[in-house]
């Protein structure tokens, strides 16, 4: 599945329809394992597990899965859902049949399925999960107090992505701070080149911008308040972190300037910092963005392109924002027990981390074994973190965080458009926040 983003969904009442889940045996090889799991050997039965990930994620998943078969004897039947997971996950849940274990990639739909008594406590994992994750991980999997979800899969989106040739004939090096990140801003204007590529056709960039920002502004437990609508989008800390967004979103700092910025789609915004004639020497944006530049320019690691941590923000702590995976457990079986102690160990991450496309937030997963230097950078940041918070606008509602066109996304193409109007769009905020919440 190469998705650049985790929508939020709801979960939609479905007709009742007939949907069986296509088991599909786990294949595929797996690269050797630096440290024997602890799991339950020969546990009786078979496990079934569902998850998006089709294309080479699939690939290295069932690797993964084909790994725990031949160590533990278990049979593994796994179905590929891609984007239908929700509406294959909630029919199979209706009619009473669901898999015994599934990969989910919002906590909204975690929180869904627990609230309607679909999954089944996994504390038996709280000790590994608390020795061996950041504490903000645990609490992403747990749900009115009880622990349902063990982050597998993680994504750093606390990155700042620059054009090497740029800032080299720009006489800057990578900001620690964010007054430096504005100075180097600065720098690169004066030498010709536009500091910041903005994707803002597609909303979910602003969103993560903010986040950024926010969390290293108001810090952890502000954040947590607004995710859950405990405070108002009219906060000052809100409107103080829209006015530290809108130093960077002025029109002299990005490329194509606002207007262009909001009719430039992700992808785009990624191209035209790293062609062989770019608009712009920045790209704030997730470990994914790598990917992307690799995958559609000619432009090589290290050499063309690089990447820093969003800078600190008034003495904040080394901060994450970050997307992730959950695997829970529909039927508590031992041979869903079994996958997920696997699932919980370094080897387990290990196996997907050497093919590439993948980060662990699992602290024990040894930096050598990414693929390659600038995964090992992000997936380590992203692993030891001080502070860690899933992306904001995944939390909510769906129609506030997480639907093209409205929202969320509309709203902060509005203020890319007028990056001067904080109180303004702040109220709206709020008011699209508060119609959300009411449904």
């Amino acid at each position: 599945m190469k998705r650049y983003r985790y929508h939020a969904l709801a979960l939609m009442g479905l007709t009742a329809l007939a949907v069986s889940l296509a088991a599909v045996a786990a294949g595929g090889t797996a690269s050797s394992p630096s440290a024997a799991p602890k799991v339950t050997a020969g546990a009786p039965g078979s496990v079934s597990v569902i998850s998006e990930a089709t294309g080479p994620e699939q690939k290295s998943f069932q690797a993964v899965l084909a790994r725990f078969q031949q160590k533990t004897k278990i049979k593994v039947k796994y179905t590929s859902a891609g984007r239908q997971l929700v509406t294959i996950l909630s029919t199979a849940v209706q009619g009473g049949n669901p898999p015994d274990v599934a990969l989910l990639p919002q906590p909204g739909l975690m929180r869904d399925f627990a609230n309607r008594k679909a999954l089944k406590p996994i504390t038996f994992l709280r000790g590994t999960i608390v020795r061996d994750w950041s504490p903000g991980w645990l609490q992403l999997g747990t749900v009115n107090k009880t622990l349902y979800g063990l982050y597998y899969k993680g994504a750093n989106k606390s990155t700042v992505w620059y054009n090497v040739g740029a800032f080299r004939e720009a006489g800057v090096q990578p900001p620690k701070t964010f007054p430096q990140l504005l100075q180097v801003a600065s720098t690169l204007r004066a030498s010709g080149t536009a500091p910041f590529s903005i994707g803002g056709a597609d909303g979910w960039t602003l969103t993560d911008l903010f986040e950024n920002i926010y969390l290293r502004q108001a810090g952890g437990k502000k954040y947590d308040q607004l995710a859950a609508h405990t405070i108002k989008w009219t906060d000052p800390s809100v409107k103080a972190a829209l006015r530290t967004m809108g130093q960077i979103l002025q029109a002299n700092n990005v490329a194509g300037g606002t207007q262009g910025a909001v009719q430039t789609d992700f992808a785009t915004s990624v191209t035209q910092a790293f062609s062989e004639e770019p608009k712009a020497a920045m790209v704030i944006e997730a470990d994914f963005v790598a990917g992307v530049i690799t995958g559609s320019t000619k432009a090589k690691p290290r050499t063309d392109f690089n990447v820093f941590s969003f800078p600190s923000i008034k003495g904040s702590p080394p901060s994450v924002v970050g997307g992730g995976d959950a695997v829970v457990m529909f039927k508590d079986t031992p041979a869903s027990r079994a996958l997920l102690r696997y699932l919980a160990t370094p080897e387990a991450a290990e196996i997907w981390a050497r093919r590439g496309g993948f980060s662990s937030p699992n602290k024990r997963v040894k930096a050598s074994v990414y693929s390659d230097a600038l995964t090992r950078q992000t997936a380590s940041e992203l692993a030891k973190a001080k502070v860690f918070r899933f992306d904001l606008s995944d939390l909510q509602p769906s129609a506030f965080g997480g639907t093209v066109g409205q929202g969320l996304f509309k709203l902060f193409q509005d203020f890319l458009k007028n990056p001067n109007n904080v109180d303004g769009i702040a109220r709206q905020m709020e008011t699209a926040a508060a119609r959300a919440y009411k449904k």
